[in-house]
């Protein structure tokens, strides 16, 4: 039994797949003869269907970001033609007699070893540049057609991963997952986010799992505990299976409320929107009963594009969201980039602390006609239903201030062309750093609307990064300061009238809903597959016992504290729903 963070509720049985990156790494393919010169061939054309891609690239990034940011992909130009990656990468394939995803993943190695014994770090860095090119050449690869190792794969895996990068989420569409383990990454990283958006159990944190882990052992996952079981025994393995039954038989009764309305007992009105990467999930938050999407993240469509995506590609990828959604409403946050969501345009120098260094917000004023770019597609998109604006990781009075001008900026070029847009779209803010939450009234006069990110906010408030193991304990939505700080938010909000909204983790999580609600919040944003959930606790609930809870908690000092209450009151409440939460 090996324990690790709970990420998605559930427990679930089976074959464990492994991968060393989810980018199609997997067991070398032994070749024949007659095979070789095709396979060097096909990996040919892939080298030189990459160098198209990147001569679109340097053309894209030149004209949205500027000359400095392009002489990044020539130089990747140049390593794609580099002969001796080449010729390392053929003599593989014909003297191994082995595809040549394998023989790049081995030249890859190499090239790792051998700058790891670099001094110089600026050198060493280099290396996310060769990753970059030989990443571009393997997803070539993977579009040809004849890399469909993993389609031969019908049953449901549990896949075992060091992490999953958004970028990497295509190369999972083939496999049929139900559960998510993976070593790197916290309750709020890439990994969690997608398995919360389909609803798969899923653990992170587990260093070193993918050495005690093969392809086909069989696995058990308990995504609300956090453990991970390796090939139990017959009578280990049908008590889980009947968990696994039993599970899935309490989530899915809760399904027959999605066209029921989100109302307590006594008549307090809740509303329950989606969290959302694209399309997909919004015709998800369709069928799970949202009134809407809470939180569009516009950065996956950066993260999985191929190049800068232009204006008409981003209204494009709005639109249809737009369109998916429920009720055709939905909040759009612009891009919030860096961290541990990076993009090679924006380049790869090594911060300290990246989540609290040149991120989100501080990117895009960086780049004014690239934030246009966007303000101008998301405007547009406004015209095939209702949309808001949302800016990501506001610190200061002046970004506000600033923001808005490139809005109406943004608006005056779109007039000037004649093209029509959504001219009255509410502006609103993300509460994530601390030091907006303390200036928070005189941000609220500048804005319409506020929106909680809870992950990013109680990692600043904790001084934790979220997605370390060994100090994500301390990123818990009990925590009493974290809860004192949202009480400070939510009471400015309510006396000023402005709608807020809660779209981070805490938003669908069974026990933190009760005091949220008696703190005054009544919009609540999470991954889709948590709606069910959330509305019945709304509806089995009333608003003078959520006071009341609300209360109690506030006097109350530790995380341990708050957590047994919480526990104790939902399980009250409604003890079904209780089971769906972690047991963090």
């Amino acid at each position: 039994m090996h324990k690790g963070v709970p990420v998605s509720p559930g427990v679930v049985v089976a074959r464990a797949y492994c991968v060393d990156e989810v980018l199609a790494r997997r067991e070398p393919q032994a070749l024949d003869a007659a095979a070789l010169s095709t396979e060097v061939v096909r990996f040919e054309n892939a080298v030189v269907a990459a160098g198209n891609e990147l001569e679109a690239v340097v053309a894209s990034v030149r004209q949205q970001l500027g000359e400095d940011e392009a002489a990044i992909f020539r130089g990747h130009k140049l390593l794609l033609r580099d002969p001796a990656l080449i010729a390392k990468v053929k003599t593989t394939i014909l003297h191994k007699k082995v595809d040549a995803p394998s023989a790049l993943h081995e030249a890859l190695d190499d090239y790792t070893q051998m700058f790891e014994k670099i001094a110089d770090e600026y050198f060493r860095e280099r290396l996310a540049d060769i990753r970059d090119v030989i990443g571009r050449i393997m997803s070539q690869l993977a579009q040809s057609g004849k890399d469909i190792h993993c389609l031969q794969m019908k049953e449901p895996v549990i896949l075992v991963a060091p992490e999953v990068l958004p970028s990497q989420a295509a190369a999972l569409e083939c496999l049929n997952i139900v559960g998510i383990i993976t070593e790197a990454g916290g309750s709020t990283g890439h990994a969690a986010i997608l398995a919360r958006a389909r609803g798969i159990p899923s653990v992170s944190g587990l260093r070193g799992i993918r050495e005690r882990v093969a392809t086909g052992d069989l696995l058990v996952l308990d995504g609300r505990t956090g453990h991970v079981l390796l090939r139990p025994d017959a009578e280990t393995e049908a008590a889980y299976r009947k968990l696994q039954r039993e599970y899935v038989d309490l989530r899915d009764s809760f399904v027959h409320n999605r066209d029921q309305e989100a109302v307590t007992l006594d008549g307090a009105q809740v509303e329950l929107l989606a969290n959302v990467n694209g399309p997909a999930d919004a015709e998800t938050a369709q069928r799970s009963g949202a009134t809407g999407v809470g939180l569009y993240r516009t950065e996956y469509l950066f993260l999985t594009h191929p190049t800068v995506p232009n204006e008409e590609e981003q209204l494009a990828a709005y639109r249809a969201v737009v369109e998916a959604a429920p009720n055709r409403t939905v909040t759009i946050r612009t891009l919030d980039i860096g961290g541990d969501k990076l993009v090679p345009y924006f380049g790869h120098e090594r911060e300290a602390n990246p989540f609290m260094g040149w991120r989100s917000i501080r990117i895009t004023s960086a780049y004014p006609e690239f934030f246009q770019t966007q303000l101008r597609a998301i405007l547009r998109a406004g015209l095939h239903g209702k949309i808001s604006l949302l800016f990501p990781m506001i610190t200061t009075l002046e970004e506000v201030r600033r923001i808005r001008k490139q809005v109406e900026r943004a608006k005056q070029q779109l007039r000037s062309a004649g093209v029509a847009f959504q001219d009255n779209v509410p502006l609103g803010v993300m509460m994530e750093v601390p030091a907006a939450a303390l200036s928070i009234h005189a941000l609220l006069r500048e804005i319409d609307f506020l929106s909680i990110g809870s992950n990013d906010l109680t990692q600043y408030v904790m001084a934790a990064d979220r997605d370390n193991p060994k100090v994500a304990h301390f990123c818990e939505p009990f925590s009493p300061p974290v809860l004192r700080l949202l009480r400070h938010i939510l009471r400015a909000c309510v006396r000023q009238g402005k709608p807020v909204t809660l779209c981070g983790e805490m938003a669908g999580r069974p026990r933190c809903f009760l005091p949220l609600f008696g703190m005054g919040l009544r919009r609540f944003s999470m991954s889709p597959g948590f709606v069910p959930t959330i509305k019945e606790l709304v509806r089995r609930s009333t608003l003078e016992v959520a006071q009341a809870v609300a209360e109690k908690v506030r006097r109350l000092r530790t995380f341990n504290a708050v957590r047994k209450f919480l526990t104790r009151a939902t399980r009250e409440v409604c003890p079904n729903v209780a089971a769906l939460d972690t047991r963090r």
